[in-house]
């Protein structure tokens, strides 16, 4: 399977999952889902190969600086592999939240756009989350 294929399914795996966190957050597939952490470990096998197979071919990683950095990600082994750290690690903070939420129980108008700035541009929506979050808090 071409890095690009692997690319379409690993974003096919995501998707639906940010829709049930977003849409149905508390329905039993979804809880089950999250629970389980059933697409991040998924996504994660398929990051230990990709990270694997990077440093195959393009030996050691350095993150040592920036340029070091840039270097890597020239590799579509290493791009791929860092996407999908992006898709793991975001799904794991909205699943984080919403459990956070099962006790905070934020309105659902407010956990979407939170989730759906995770899901976006990741540490937004997570910064968007713990300023609602502290002033839930507060209020009490």
């Amino acid at each position: 399977m071409s890095p690009s294929e692997v690319f379409s399914l690993t974003n096919l795996a995501a998707m639906p999952m940010w829709l049930l966190m977003i849409f149905l957050p508390k329905w039993k597939v979804t809880r089950f889902l999250i629970d389980y952490k059933v697409i991040p470990i998924l996504l994660s096998l398929v990051y230990a190969i990709y990270i694997f197979l990077a440093i195959q071919i393009g030996g050691g990683m350095d993150f040592g600086s920036l340029s070091s950095v840039m270097a890597l990600f020239t590799e579509e082994n290493s791009v791929l592999a860092g996407w999908v750290h992006y898709l793991a690690f975001d799904l794991l903070v909205g699943m984080w939240m919403l459990n956070q939420n099962k006790e905070l129980k934020i309105h659902q108008l407010l956990m979407a756009p939170c989730l759906f700035a995770t899901f976006m541009l990741g540490p937004i929506g997570f910064l968007a989350f713990m300023i609602i979050k502290t002033i839930k808090q507060n209020q009490k």
